[in-house]
């Protein structure tokens, strides 16, 4: 059944690619011609055309935050999967900034308001199809190298949990686990953190409190080695969550980055339609 609905999604994205590279060739086409038999202007019936697509593929893509935020109303009425808006939204913005850069002939903008324009549309753009690279592949790197599932906004309350189990462990061990822990072991248990070394190695910020824990390990009865154990497993699910807080707080800021220029851009396309058509 998995395989199934994988195979079907490949086969609709590969629907989706060709039909955005059809669109492409028609818009080179149509570019082509313009060129041919006559000037490639923004205020012409070409450049109009031009401006006139790019705005409704803008409107279309800006959709669909307005589908996210009523995703149950919308499924009741069957408006379409969330998958297809979501390649909807991707080909048609990258869609979008090929005929906003037909529309100005592929020539830097004049004024102030084209230029806002121009800027924004390959701001947004580009921004979205790098946060889509980081959709896919942030979950799949936390998938693959961690054993822990964790939601972003249960992170804090989860942190806190395995510190108050850490000190109540830690009351009933000796003076060296009790050293080590407020050492080495406390610091990382105050509170979720981020930490770069996730980006290049997802397991790379809970294998080096490892050597630490074997040597005081050899100096153990064994009634302290098994609960050396126990917190050696609490601090390597707590490391396991800051990789999560680290990579999936990318996304957030992501959204920081790409949101409020689209809205800005929809906004100031609003205000460039009205000027076209008023003066």
């Amino acid at each position: 059944m998995a395989a199934g609905t994988r195979a079907e999604r490949r086969h609709v994205e590969r629907l989706w690619l060709r039909a955005f590279v059809v669109a492409l060739s028609v818009c080179a086409l149509m570019f082509l011609l313009n060129v041919l038999l006559g000037k490639v202007r923004s205020a012409n019936a070409w450049g109009l055309s031009y401006g006139v697509a790019a705005a409704l593929l803008m409107l279309g893509a800006a959709l669909l935050g307005v589908r996210r935020r009523t995703m149950r109303f919308s499924s009741r009425l069957g408006l379409l999967s969330s998958r297809t808006w979501l390649l909807s939204h991707v080909y048609g913005g990258a869609l979008f900034l090929v005929l906003v850069l037909m529309h100005s002939g592929f020539d830097l903008p004049k004024g102030t308001l084209t230029w806002c324009l121009w800027v924004l549309s390959i701001w947004t753009v580009l921004s979205g199809l790098f946060g889509l690279l980081l959709q896919k592949w942030i979950p799949r790197v936390l998938s693959s190298g961690l054993s822990v599932e964790v939601l972003y906004d249960r992170i804090p309350e989860l942190v806190d949990n395995l510190r108050e189990r850490a000190e109540k462990l830690v009351a009933t061990c000796g003076e060296p686990i009790q050293a080590l822990y407020s050492r080495s072991v406390a610091p990382v248990l105050a509170g979720p953190n981020r930490r770069t070394i996730y980006y290049v190695d997802i397991t790379g910020g809970y294998r080096l409190p490892k050597s630490e824990f074997q040597f005081l390990r050899n100096l153990l009865g064994e009634d302290e080695r098994l609960k050396l154990g126990e917190l050696q497993t609490l601090l390597e699910t707590k490391l396991e969550i800051d990789a999560h807080y680290t990579l999936q707080s990318a996304l957030r800021w992501w959204l920081r980055l790409h949101l409020p220029p689209s809205f800005l851009l929809v906004a100031l396309l609003v205000v460039h339609v009205w000027t076209v058509i008023y003066y």
